[in-house]
């Protein structure tokens, strides 16, 4: 098993023992020293996003040694975000650091505390959240992308939790909050990803042909299946003839008999519905109760 490999199944541990409360916290420890034997860099962060893992165990876990291990292993990777020189400077500034926190008072050093876990947070992209709204809106997100029935050809895909939570990182930054406006666009995404009349808005999603971004913005009209695109313009032209009918004054006649009132007051129009070689659709009004009615 190589590195990436380890560091995979590490990073799966801790997302279970994370997303089960702080449970666990001595198997926590052994895996966060595990990993701070192993030779991680850059291409293994980015690839496994053990940093983001680690940062979301770090803030769940009330343990002090799980807490100070994370933030050591963190600080260490870092390193390989800030480039070559980072190393060099790292003794001089270290060195200053005792002096300093002797000089500076306890409200000034929970300020920078509370600074760097936000630029800690942000060094591992996307950034993780501990928000309960926001990790139920992923977790329904997911269960309407996972699906029984996967063709093998997509198994090679990115999983439903990663397209779920970029999908809610997509919908979140347009709104900045969990206010009933993202909570109705999440609700349409579910939906819509859940339609078994609609299987190619989730394969299109799996497959990345349809970008997170992108769904994250489309309207119900837009992510409708292609059946109920065809109902939706069978209406519109019913309503487009109804509406067209209703400014031509039409011919009153005696001969025809309404199906509802049974009298015979009508008006009726012709109009070209079809093509030019076939014959005209006649579209007849009540004048007594308003029923319409339309015959070849």
């Amino acid at each position: 098993m190589n590195v990436e490999e380890e560091v995979m199944k590490i990073q799966k541990k801790l997302t279970k023992m994370t997303s089960e409360d702080g449970s666990g916290q001595e198997q926590a420890l052994d895996l966060l020293k595990a990993l701070q034997n192993l030779p991680v860099n850059l291409e293994i962060l980015t690839k496994t996003r053990i940093g983001m893992t680690v940062n979301a165990l770090r803030k769940s876990s009330t343990d002090d040694e799980v807490i100070s291990l994370s933030k050591t292993l963190i600080k260490n990777w870092k390193k390989f975000l800030a480039g070559p020189n980072a190393s060099k400077d790292a003794p001089a500034s270290g060195s200053k650091k005792p002096k300093e926190k002797e000089e500076k008072p306890k409200e000034k050093e929970e300020k920078e505390s509370k600074e760097k876990d936000k630029k800690m947070q942000s060094s591992f992209p996307p950034a993780n959240t501990t928000d309960a709204v926001r990790l139920k809106c992923r977790e329904l997100l997911a269960n309407a992308i996972r699906t029984d029935q996967t063709p093998a050809s997509l198994e090679g895909c990115a999983s439903p939790e990663e397209l779920a939570e970029e999908l809610e990182e997509a919908i979140y930054q347009e709104f900045r909050n969990t206010d009933n406006r993202y909570k109705n666009r999440v609700r349409s995404r579910v939906a819509n990803l859940k339609d078994s009349k609609n299987p190619q808005l989730r394969t299109n999603f799996l497959i990345g042909a349809l970008p997170a971004a992108r769904l994250a913005v489309m309207t119900a009209e837009e992510m409708a299946s292609d059946e109920m695109k065809a109902i939706r313009n069978k209406f519109m032209k019913e309503a487009i003839d109804d509406a067209q009918l209703a400014t031509v004054q039409g011919t009153k006649t005696d001969l025809l008999k309404c199906g509802k009132c049974k009298k015979r007051n009508c008006t009726y129009n012709q109009v070209q519905t079809r093509s030019a070689d076939e014959p005209m659709t006649t579209f007849v009004l009540c004048n007594e109760c308003g029923n319409r009615w339309k015959f070849c």
